[in-house]
């Protein structure tokens, strides 16, 4: 199969298989360095996939791994992909007031410019937890010198998401400043209801052909990119089971065993690469500064 001529990306949160917000429900903090870690494992393995296929991806490295392990975040950024934030203790940011929320995005953004040298200029939430009662986070990712955000899903959900919020990146104007907004890929349907697409939990639950026809459709109706996401625990159907309760459950370990064989498929029939690389934040926001001023 010939590849989209469409440039999509590829996003991969980094973090360990005790992170997900359904396991923080039963292994707090306090536990997580006494649990046997896995990221590096898991992690190599996800580098070694992309390499393979010759793709870039955007990688949100939670602080807390950045912190605990700073050569992986090396090994990441040598590869040639681009480093981002992802919190640093996955914490949902509508759980957290302004000040918990600033300390945290600082906290991991100093891990990972350790690590690495330089700081991240792009954010995605935990869960996606950037909703409608918490968009005041983007004044202050602003402030700790975001220049991208990913963390709105433009969906209904019982954790996340924004109904009816523009489902391609555009830049947002706040109080600090503008900002450049990437949506997690989603499709409208005939019907005019919408659909996510993006990957995670909806790669490992939903048949690949779901995926690929929302991909396929983003890229010729509306000739777009989509933004593609997946954690490398995914990609590890033997790492412990620490949830409670079927539904938490199924959520976070149904389809582990199938994800590496549709990510092969994915790299295979669709093109992929960074965020920076697709929509370069400076550019983005200095054209719309241009734009706007010219309005006037």
């Amino acid at each position: 199969m010939l590849k989209s001529g469409i440039q999509n990306i590829l996003t991969i949160d980094v973090e360990e298989y005790f992170h997900p917000t359904e396991v923080q429900r039963v292994v707090g903090m306090e536990r997580w360095s006494s649990l046997p870690s896995l990221v590096e494992r898991q992690t190599s393995e996800v580098l070694d996939l992309l390499d393979k296929h010759s793709v870039r991806a955007t990688c949100f490295v939670l602080g807390w791994v950045a912190e605990k392990y700073p050569s992986l975040v090396r090994k990441i950024a040598a590869a040639g992909h681009e480093i981002a934030c992802h919190s640093y203790a996955h914490q949902l940011v509508y759980d957290l007031t302004p000040r918990h929320f600033r300390q945290d995005t600082q906290r991991a953004v100093a891990a990972i410019a350790d690590a690495t040298g330089e700081p991240p200029r792009a954010y995605r939430a935990p869960s996606y937890s950037i909703t409608a009662r918490s968009l005041w986070a983007l004044e202050i990712l602003i402030e700790c010198g975001m220049h991208c955000d990913s963390s709105i899903y433009p969906i209904a959900h019982d954790r996340y998401g924004i109904p009816g919020f523009e489902r391609h990146a555009h830049v947002m104007p706040t109080p600090s400043g503008p900002i450049l907004e990437v949506p997690v890929a989603t499709t409208r349907l005939s019907y005019g209801a919408i659909a996510p697409v993006g990957g995670g939990a909806y790669l490992r639950l939903l048949p690949y052909r779901y995926t690929a026809a929302g991909i396929r459709r983003i890229n010729a109706s509306e000739e777009l990119p989509a933004c593609i996401y997946f954690h490398p625990w995914e990609i590890d159907p033997e790492h412990p089971r620490l949830t409670q309760g079927v539904a938490s459950r199924f959520r976070t370990y149904s389809g582990l065993r199938g994800m590496r064989s549709k990510l092969e498929r994915l790299l295979r029939d669709f093109r992929f690469s960074t965020i920076a690389s697709v929509y370069p934040a400076e550019k983005l926001i200095h054209e719309k500064s241009m734009s706007s001023a010219a309005a006037t």
